[in-house]
């Protein structure tokens, strides 16, 4: 509890307040997620001091008429401060999401007009129905239907939007989402960075490969599908995010079934773990 009280000493001394997050309301979203019960009293701890954070930074505005009540703006701050748990002090932790300030939150699955390029360099314009986008140096967008689906299902799918966009944030830190973020200081113990980048995308290039037949296997033959939700196999970015919802929502399941990219998100998000 005196890292808590040396963070909202801090946190208290910068120009604007920190929003103070009635007790109340905090327990109800905790109560919510399985995942979020399950952090450990420092976690929970130190979880709200990002949130009062991360709510005294960013502006929340609904689509469509839709009003972002308190509890929505929370339900949001607490899932989108998870990942940074592990990533040094509040400060620098939410330094990760210093490149953008506005979130929107549509009322539904929102429509996106998008050019695709095929194998052969044509062309084609379809409408496409997503859930939520990230915007690099730009504002994150999600859909409430999918934040307030039910919990317990998403925790049996290792799912979360919140966390799936923020991700991409995170991913977008050195350039454009491709699954490739900027690696803590001896990633994995190891010395040298370069090193350090092999190890990543070897492991993830051969994780997404056999993403794809496992997904196509399914698709084509009947095979019993992948647990981890068949959007990851659109693009490395996508492997990337849907990847950390299901390290951040369901490890247990997550680790089961890849442990070796569970090594590496533990590397990329508990760097202090050793």
């Amino acid at each position: 509890m005196a890292w808590l009280h040396r963070t909202w000493s801090r946190l208290r001394a910068l120009a604007r307040p920190v929003p103070e997050i009635p007790a109340a309301l905090w327990l109800q979203v905790l109560q919510k997620y399985p995942f979020l019960q399950a952090l450990s009293l420092e976690e929970k701890a130190k979880l709200r001091a990002l949130s009062a954070l991360f709510l005294r930074q960013k502006q929340f505005s609904g689509a469509h008429g839709l009003v972002v009540s308190d509890a929505m703006a929370l339900t949001i701050s607490a899932q989108a401060c998870v990942p940074l748990l592990h990533r040094g002090d509040a400060e620098q932790a939410i330094a990760l999401y210093d490149d953008f300030v506005g979130i929107v939150v549509h009322p539904g699955t929102m429509v996106a007009a998008r050019d695709m390029h095929d194998e052969a360099g044509l062309i084609s314009h379809r409408r496409m129905m997503l859930e939520g986008e990230a915007m690099q140096h730009g504002p994150v967008t999600l859909s409430w239907a999918a934040i307030a689906q039910d919990p317990l299902q998403q925790n049996e799918r290792g799912t979360s939007v919140v966390i799936h966009e923020f991700c991409h944030k995170i991913d977008m830190r050195n350039g454009g989402a491709d699954g490739y973020p900027s690696l803590p200081g001896h990633f994995l113990g190891l010395t040298s960075a370069a090193e350090a980048r092999q190890t990543w995308e070897r492991t993830w290039a051969s994780a997404f490969d056999a993403f794809r037949h496992a997904i196509a296997k399914a698709q084509r033959f009947g095979e019993p599908a992948p647990w981890l939700d068949s959007y990851g196999a659109t693009a490395p970015a996508e492997f990337f995010a849907v990847a950390c919802e299901a390290f951040f929502v369901n490890r247990s399941h997550f680790a089961q079934e890849w442990p070796q990219l569970d090594r590496m998100l533990a590397g990329l998000f508990r760097p202090d773990a050793g």
